[in-house]
């Protein structure tokens, strides 16, 4: 059987879409997902998002890492945006579900304005921070950023967490309110172009340990340019939104 697709970008982290309201897609087949997402035997991606409906909200979005396991992703999560607007579920404000709970987002031409969930457990290490932005994110200051080795260090944070792991985001200050970031994601197990919760465990990690006072952090990544915003009272970080481009790339058909 033929399922169509359509592939989605944000800053380099790059989806597979479909539109799963017919409930067909085989969910539990980790290797058929794991076989979507390869580069070379597949369409190629760092993951999966399936759209379905929801009684509640305006839809619901699945995430598969690229392995299968299941996760929230920010990035992903503009994508769906993008894609439900084109399915003409959401025109240019919605409210939708995720595994980390329901978020609000708003389309502004390629921009996509995504509230994530708050956060107020941080945990400030001696030389890392570590936060859960909808999964699980390592945070680490280091310089020479261009030059550091992101896929090699990386790989050894991300499994000296307990199960599931951690993202590792490498950062570089680059101005008062400017971080450079470079991401080791999980369920992906290698650098990615982009890594919106990434991001945004950055910007509120380097005004929980006072690199910065503003509440609007710039992020160029290895994809493009991020921007985090948020408020904070009391130590908990609200308000916050990821905004960014969300691109659609090309469309097809895969076997099922």
């Amino acid at each position: 059987m033929n399922l169509p697709f359509l592939k989605y970008q944000g800053t380099g982290n790059d989806f597979v879409m479909i539109d799963n309201r017919t409930k067909i897609f085989p969910k539990k087949n980790t290797e058929k997902i794991s076989q979507i997402c390869n580069r070379h035997f597949g369409i190629g991606a760092d993951g999966i998002i399936l759209i379905e409906e929801d009684k509640e909200y305006d839809f619901k979005m699945i995430y598969f890492n690229a392995d299968g396991s299941k996760t929230f992703c920010g990035n992903g999560a503009r994508c769906a945006v993008a894609f439900a607007k084109h399915l003409k579920m959401i025109t240019d404000k919605t409210t939708f579900i995720a595994v980390d709970g329901p978020h609000f987002a708003e389309i502004n031409n390629d921009i996509i304005s995504l509230q994530m969930i708050d956060v107020d457990e941080i945990e400030v290490k001696e030389n890392a921070v570590f936060i859960y932005t909808g999964t699980q994110h390592h945070v680490e200051l280091v310089d020479s950023i261009d030059n550091y080795p992101v896929f090699e260090n990386g790989k050894k944070i991300r499994y000296s967490y307990a199960n599931p792991g951690s993202n590792v985001n490498f950062v570089q200050q680059i101005s008062e309110n400017t971080f450079r970031v470079r991401t080791y994601e999980k369920g992906v197990e290698n650098e990615t172009l982009a890594c919106g919760t990434g991001v945004t465990a950055v910007a509120i990690a380097m005004h929980k340990i006072k690199k910065t006072n503003s509440n609007l952090i710039s992020l160029p990544v290895e994809g493009g340019h991020l921007k985090v915003s948020f408020s904070e009272e009391n130590g908990t970080y609200k308000n916050i939104f990821l905004k960014g481009p969300a691109t659609f790339v090309f469309k097809g058909e895969i076997s099922i």
